[in-house]
């Protein structure tokens, strides 16, 4: 598992994020506080404060995790 930090601070950010997430097999959860939601879910996303960056936990490794981190690498913050 791996964690970053991500910003998704606009509706179609939230919205490409899901869509790009959501071809991977692996599991992803956002955790925000005490709240621990599925990444690929919108509604739940849209629960979160969105204001804040958002702990992105990645439950892949070896290869299918470069991959994400490919995709994801827009939305982490520094």
């Amino acid at each position: 598992m791996k964690t970053a930090q991500i910003s998704l601070n606009s509706i179609d950010k939230v919205k490409a994020f899901v869509n790009e997430i959501s071809k991977f097999d692996c599991d992803f959860d956002l955790v925000s506080g005490r709240y621990v939601i599925d990444a690929k879910s919108i509604m739940g996303i849209f629960s979160l404060d969105l204001s804040k960056p958002i702990d992105l936990n990645i439950h892949a490794d070896g290869a299918a995790l470069d991959n994400v981190m490919e995709i994801i690498n827009k939305y982490v913050t520094e």
